[in-house]
């Protein structure tokens, strides 16, 4: 993910956020295309899915606290692996970073689709607080090491 990128990616979060304020909310949580370009020199990395140039879905983690920050995948993609594929990107560049353990928010509704998705993907409940279910998970050295392999190509 580079700065460029972040008008699409708030288009994406925007329409995955299931908010009809959504943007004028992320800018009172103090998320704009400033903020994030700021995380993105710092703290964060994000990633990127795309379909003929046009971003379809990101993930970004936070190296300072072992956060998975965001993930959305626009619904029309959902099903192609491009989240589950995003969310490794986000574990791998975390374990890589010296973390063990990881963690995320998600929505506290069990029926929500999100859950299920972490939870197939070896996320574990950890408490509910604030109105958000957290969730964490166990990173091995194995996936630091597939972090910091080249890209294949293809």
């Amino acid at each position: 993910m580079r700065p460029e990128d972040l008008g699409e990616v708030f288009e994406v979060r925007v329409r995955t956020w299931h908010n009809p304020n959504g943007a004028e909310e992320l800018t009172r949580f103090g998320i704009t295309p400033a903020s994030v370009t700021a995380m993105l020199t710092t703290s964060h990395q994000g990633w990127v899915a795309e379909d003929v140039e046009r971003i379809v879905g990101f993930a970004m983690g936070n190296k300072q606290t072992g956060e998975m920050w965001v993930i959305a995948v626009l619904p029309e993609f959902e099903g192609r692996g491009l989240g589950r594929s995003l969310l490794t990107q986000v574990e791998q560049w975390l374990a890589a970073e010296g973390w063990r353990e990881i963690w995320l928010t998600t929505d506290p509704d069990e029926r929500t689709r999100a859950v299920g998705f972490y939870r197939r993907l070896g996320w574990r409940d950890w408490k509910m607080e604030n109105g958000d279910r957290f969730m964490k998970k166990a990173v091995t050295p194995a996936a630091a090491a597939a972090a910091k392999a080249p890209a294949a190509e293809g």
